[in-house]
């Protein structure tokens, strides 16, 4: 079993940055894709950003550019670091890992962008 916590949302202005974290419970190098997602209300979860456990990146275009995921296995952590931020980046961001065959979801982190 993985255990997954969200951290470093909160209230930016619109331009500004927040990088978001990922803390796993399990050791890092034995997970698989690492996703972060985003919903807001009414709306289904979208991709945000994923990386493999070899590194490999994937980005939604609304993000290209403004946003970099990457992995510390040091810290046990997948972190998001987002830039350029705009109000429609508005949502409660979530983590997901790979471990096995199961899927793991954390709780969420609310970032909203707002002047």
């Amino acid at each position: 079993q993985v255990q997954l916590v969200e951290s470093g949302g909160g209230l930016v202005q619109p331009g500004g940055s927040l990088r978001l974290a990922c803390a796993t419970s399990t050791s890092i190098v034995s997970i698989g894709t690492i996703t972060w997602y985003r919903q807001t209300p009414g709306k289904q979860r979208e991709l945000v950003a994923a990386i493999t456990r070899s590194g490999s990146t994937n980005y939604a275009d609304s993000v290209k550019g403004r946003c970099t995921i990457s992995r510390d296995s040091a810290k046990n952590t997948v972190d998001l670091q987002m830039n350029s931020l705009k109000p429609e980046d508005t949502a409660v961001y979530y983590c997901k890992a790979q471990f096995g065959w199961r899927e793991y979801w954390g709780q969420g982190t609310q970032v909203t962008v707002s002047s």
